[in-house]
């Protein structure tokens, strides 16, 4: 490059011409065509104006630039006119509060600067200190050595005592000062300066080590300057705050502290006002004693909620007792119990059985004002097809036994009848041997029980069963001679016949009625009548009217539009339409109470049999209920004692070895897998008795499921999937069901009558037993010669000396009354003729199926075996 390019204007465009030497169109003006070896560059200046001042006035320092506040190229200056109408050179507000935020904080780390200077200064200088120290005493004790050993030396030479005494001594914190026949051990180290006075040589360490303190970056001045300019300024434009309207919002506005726009906050006042009071120190507040209720067991947040405590305390209480738990884990009542005491509170132990407390009362506690004559409960008791339904027909002049399936009865009916202005309620029970469970339900429910035994069958097993259950119950019985009618009765026998179980009837020298009726003719019913009034009268049968509703569940189905139904015998108190009653693990608000007849009435009073519509499920036969006070309380009761069940059957593990070796046992019986599905809860019990009765060592029958209602789809899914069968008894498949069991190939069967599905399943049972094996013996044969014979192998000649050998049957080899062989007879021949049997007496020749280990002497035992399949 030539020196012309260095002079080039820079002042003017600011642009450089820079060309190499001995080019072409060296210097040559912006627009003229150059070389392709020439290079432009462009210079650009930025002048910032001083804080606070309006700005440098164009052309005085721009180096030639043009007028009017632009640059080449268009861009404005920086201290041109600005947006917003401010002056030319001057800051907005939100700038100037910015810069004043950034001088304030720049101050602030020159003074932490400076800080930090200092402290790093006197840390430097302790440490030069704490050197000084370390090295004069090092000194010192240098120099009390060198004197000790100078000392020892001259005792050693026996030196002149006024030699000793020029020994100088030193004073704590002087050095001594050394002799001058023996050279200290520094002083003989060559070329080593000496040490610098002690005030001196410590500043110029301090000096050399500390940091240089930092140039202030803002000036007093300065900072005043951008406050001033930080400063809220009046807004030149009208305002428009009236009443509520706050004016326009702008940057200006919302970052103006201004306190008149917005008073101080309640919470601010009070707490100000509190300080001035002198109310901002607690009072501790007193120990409040709980009596807390505990039940068997809690958790640790259901605990501290019981004492108002805090759940990290009672935490904090168990951990100092070695207990490490959650706030959700449960303790026993008697860690509660501890824990309640030790924070000192009293504690209320409870059970979960206590919500059963008060549930039933007895009768003997009511007042003897509030007792009243009740009808007397009298139950139908007998063998199967002796009458008794036949015998109620009559009585209530009703038709019941034309409606029972197979002419018996399959379930507790209860009637009730007014004789000579008197009410007496019946109770129907089943003479089948599988409906023992009705019996004693039955016999457990009533006030007088009526066997009734027919004239010409006598007594028999139902009868006795039925006898034993009256007097389990405690019950009067009256004895019922019924088909007194027909040709072959003989009251007589019956009479004879019950002395044999206890039961001496008044013509026989007992206390025990007896009464001979006919219900087909109708014969005597009055007589019977007349003495179950005459019972009850001796009885003196009274019940509380008053109170809440107590008694029986008689029976209990699903019916489809009606939903889970009770029959329900009154025995204390009145239960009114809108009860809310507790029935074992059910629970139900009465919506409507039906009678025997099929009416609605609004309440029953004791010894009334009534439907009670509404259960919230189908209780157990047999379940006493209760009315309670509300359905918080029923539903309490309900659900301990479903929580009780789910205990109870949860625990069927083996708990003994005896208890695993049966279970293993039974794990290979073979199992007939049912559902069994009824119309009323006493028919499905009566089933499951009698079915698992028939189960015996080998084979049994396995209930998956058993309950009241139609069949539905979920019964024919669970029967899927454990390949089982359905019983339906008086009841029948959805059109869902029976199509998905046509589809997965289950059988449902229904039956109506007791006898046939118990004699189905049994057959079925039967099936599965092994047969039974039974051996049968033919013949003996004795060897007398044993032949080989080519393509057969060994041939034994025998004579048959006792029954028959056939071809075919099984056959023993037996050396010495040893049997060594056991198998069947490949060949039976007579001469060369192969026959079917040969009798005791003749010869014949045998050969063994792949045995040919036969001597002479030996004998042949032949037998059959036959199989017999069992039956239960």
């Amino acid at each position: 490059m030539s020196d012309k390019d260095n002079t080039s204007d820079n002042s003017g465009s600011g642009k450089k011409t820079l060309t190499l030497k001995g080019a072409p169109n060296v210097g040559a003006k912006p627009g003229v065509s150059r070389s392709s070896r020439t290079v432009v560059v462009e210079k650009r200046t930025r002048r910032v104006g001083a804080p606070g001042a309006g700005g440098a006035p164009s052309g005085a320092s721009g180096g030639g630039r043009p007028q009017g506040g632009q640059r080449p190229g268009g861009r404005p200056q920086s201290g041109g006119p600005r947006a917003g109408g401010a002056p030319a050179g001057t800051l907005t507000q939100s700038e100037a509060q910015a810069r004043e935020r950034a001088l304030r904080e720049a101050a602030a780390r020159a003074d932490e600067d400076k800080r930090k200077a200092e402290e790093e200064a006197r840390r430097h200088a302790e440490i030069d200190a704490r050197r000084k120290a370390e090295r004069e005493e090092a000194e010192r004790k240098a120099a009390e050595e060198a004197a000790r050993q100078a000392e020892e030396a001259t005792e050693a030479k026996d030196a002149p005592k006024d030699e000793l005494d020029e020994i100088v001594p030193v004073k704590a914190g002087q050095a001594r000062p050394k002799p001058a026949h023996r050279p200290s051990p520094k002083a003989a180290q060559p070329d080593m300066p000496p040490p610098p006075p002690p005030g001196e040589g410590e500043d110029d360490r301090v000096r050399r080590r500390a940091a240089p303190a930092p140039k202030a970056l803002v000036d007093r001045d300065e900072l005043e300057r951008a406050k001033r300019s930080a400063a809220p300024k009046p807004s030149s434009q009208p305002s428009r705050r009236d009443g509520n309207s706050r004016g326009r919002l702008n940057v200006n506005s919302a970052l103006a502290d201004n306190d008149s726009d917005r008073g101080r906050s309640l919470a601010a006042m009070r707490r100000r006002q509190n300080k001035k009071m002198g109310k901002t120190a607690k009072v501790a507040q007193p120990k409040i004693s709980r009596e807390v209720t505990l039940p068997e067991a809690i958790t640790v947040a259901e605990l501290a909620n019981r004492m108002s405590e805090r759940a990290v305390d009672v935490i904090k209480l168990l951990m100092g007792q070695g207990q490490m738990l959650k706030i959700n884990d449960v303790i026993d009542a008697d860690t509660a119990e501890l824990v309640a005491t030790e924070m000192g509170h009293t504690v209320k132990r409870v059970a979960d059985s206590d919500v059963e407390e008060g549930l039933f009362e007895e009768t003997g506690d009511a007042d003897e004002a509030d007792l009243a004559g009740r009808p007397p409960v009298v139950t139908i008791m007998g063998h199967v097809d002796h009458g008794k339904t036949s015998l109620l027909d009559a009585i209530r002049e009703a038709k019941v036994v034309d409606s029972e399936a197979g002419g018996i009865t399959q379930h507790i009916g209860a009637y009730q009848v007014e004789k000579n202005g008197q009410k007496i309620t019946f109770l129907d029970t089943p003479g089948h041997e599988a409906f023992t469970a009705m019996r004693a339900r039955g016999a457990q429910a009533t006030d007088i029980a009526v066997l009734v035994v027919a004239a010409d069958d006598s007594v028999m097993p139902q009868t006795i069963e039925s006898i034993k259950h009256a007097k389990a119950a405690g019950v009067p019985i009256i004895v019922a001679i019924n088909k007194i009618d027909k040709p072959d009765a003989d009251p007589n026998r019956v009479r004879t016949a019950l002395l044999q179980h206890e039961v001496f009837v008044e013509s026989m020298g007992g206390e025990v009625l007896d009464v001979e009726v006919s219900a087909l003719k109708k014969t005597n019913l009055d007589g019977l009548l007349d003495a179950i009034l005459l019972q009850a009268e001796v009885a003196e049968l009274k019940a509380p009217e008053k109170g809440n509703a107590q008694g029986l569940v008689i029976e209990s189905k699903l019916d489809k539009g009606r939903g889970a139904v009770a029959t329900v015998l009154v025995q204390r108190g009145t239960l009114n339409v809108g009860d809310i009653l507790v029935a074992g693990t059910e629970w139900a608000k009465v919506r409507a109470l039906i009678d025997d007849k099929g009416r609605q009435v609004k309440s029953a009073g004791p010894s009334t049999p009534v439907e009670v519509l509404g259960f919230s499920g189908v209780p157990d036969a047999g379940d006493r209920f209760a009315v309670v006070e509300s359905e918080a309380r029923a539903r309490e009761v309900t659900e301990y004692r479903q929580r009780a069940i789910r205990e109870k059957t949860a625990g069927g593990g083996a708990t003994s070895l005896e208890q695993m070796m049966q279970q293993l046992k039974d794990s290979d019986i073979s199992k007939v897998p049912l559902v069994v599905k009824g119309d009323v809860q006493g028919s499905v019990e009566a089933i499951v008795t009698a079915l698992n009765k028939l189960s015996t060592d080998e084979v049994s029958a396995q209930i998956l499921y058993s309950g009241v209602g139609g069949i539905t789809e979920s019964d024919v899914t669970l029967a899927t999937a454990s390949k089982a069968v359905i019983i339906g008894f008086n009841v029948r498949a959805n059109k869902q069901a029976a199509e998905l069991a046509s589809r997965e190939g289950i059988e449902i069967r229904y039956y109506n009558v007791i006898y046939d599905l118990i004699d189905d399943v049994k057959n079925a049972m039967s099936g599965l037993l092994e047969p039974e094996v039974r051996e049968t013996f033919i013949g003996y044969a004795e060897i007398l010669e044993v032949f080989n014979i080519s393509k057969v192998g060994k041939v034994a000649g025998c004579r048959v000396t006792e029954g028959t050998v056939e071809r075919g049957a099984g056959v023993r080899l037996l050396r010495d009354n040893v049997v060594i062989h056991e198998g069947k007879l490949s060949t039976l021949k007579r001469f060369k003729d192969e026959v079917k049997d040969v009798p005791a007496g003749q010869e014949c020749g045998m050969a063994f199926e792949r045995y040919e280990d036969m001597r002479a002497g030996d004998v042949i035992e032949c037998y059959r075996v036959e199989k017999i399949q069992r039956t239960l």
